[in-house]
């Protein structure tokens, strides 16, 4: 089992009438402000830990699970949407940080989610870290009326218990699968992230199932369309310095098929006043597991930086 340096410690914070859970590495400082890294869908705050272990300086971490992932609530409902993300994260900047501004790092939906939020409230983000969160390929005006009807098809397939995640007999058939999903995952890693990854819940028939910590809503699409203008305009709003990072793996390449590349968000990037990019060799979409030591070196170098 992976062996962890600086364990963290669980608090749980009242937003907008749920029960939120965060991880927490370390105490305030005066010198420095929050360290606040946002995980990636199906991922929870304690996949962090690979990067706090390797930060060389002891920063004050806050890492939330996000709303209906990990240890929070999802409220009831049968679909997410990007907007709350943005108003739960400004919640918990209320409580966290007040008034100062915060160096936020986040990872695939949690990049996304973090330039974003960099656009809505570019006065309280110091630095900004986006590791693989590259939006989503354009989808033009004459998609919306397929698109609300897939929505609703989903909408109903879920609620007929259709889109439920996977379950397995023990958490080591949870670590195969994160293993499988990401071949770079070391066996110690992906026996520690199972344990935090699913939890066992007794079935009507005899034994336990261990279960994703994540609710089945989240695979249901998002009925509006993604609107690129939308997120240029998001983009040339942030004031702060941003840090764009790509793996090696080529994600897009992957997931779009040459509908959206690794050259297009490129181009979004221009929208940004203040960007530039790097790249981690020898990763996936995971890069936070596979590289952790290089993703820390690259997150400490870009916030001790304090050239324009």
């Amino acid at each position: 089992m992976y062996q962890v340096l600086r364990p963290s410690r669980s608090e749980f914070v009242p937003v907008r009438n749920l029960r939120y859970h965060v991880r927490i590495w370390g105490a305030p400082s005066p010198a420095r402000p929050p360290l606040v890294l946002l995980h990636g869908w199906m991922d929870v705050a304690a996949s962090w830990q690979f990067v706090v272990d390797a930060l060389a300086e002891e920063r004050h971490v806050i890492a939330p699970d996000w709303r209906g992932f990990g240890l929070t609530e999802g409220g009831a409902v049968d679909n997410y949407w990007m907007p709350d993300y943005l108003a739960d994260l400004d919640w918990l900047l209320d409580h966290y940080a007040g008034d100062t501004p915060v160096d936020v790092v986040g990872h695939s939906m949690g990049g996304n989610i973090a330039m974003q939020y960099g656009g809505v409230r570019p006065q309280r983000v110091r630095r900004l870290v986006n590791l693989e969160g590259f939006g989503m390929p354009p989808l033009e005006p004459a998609e919306a009326p397929g698109r609300y009807g897939k929505w609703i098809d989903q909408l109903k397939r879920l609620h007929r218990g259709e889109m439920a995640l996977a379950s397995y007999t023990g958490p080591d058939g949870v670590a195969r699968r994160l293993m499988k999903t990401n071949p770079r995952l070391s066996q110690d890693k992906a026996d520690w992230l199972a344990a935090q990854w699913s939890v066992a819940r007794p079935q009507a028939e005899a034994g336990d199932r261990w279960e994703i910590l994540g609710d089945p809503a989240h695979k249901i699409i998002n009925a509006n369309l993604f609107r690129v203008d939308e997120a240029l305009a998001l983009y040339a709003a942030i004031q702060a310095p941003v840090l764009a990072v790509a793996a090696s793996d080529d994600s897009l390449g992957h997931w779009w098929k040459g509908r959206y590349t690794l050259a297009d968000f490129q181009e979004r990037l221009e929208s940004v006043r203040n960007v530039r990019m790097e790249r981690v060799e020898d990763a996936g979409h995971m890069l936070h597991h596979d590289q952790p030591a290089r993703v820390a070196t690259l997150i400490e170098s870009f916030m001790a930086d304090e050239g324009p």
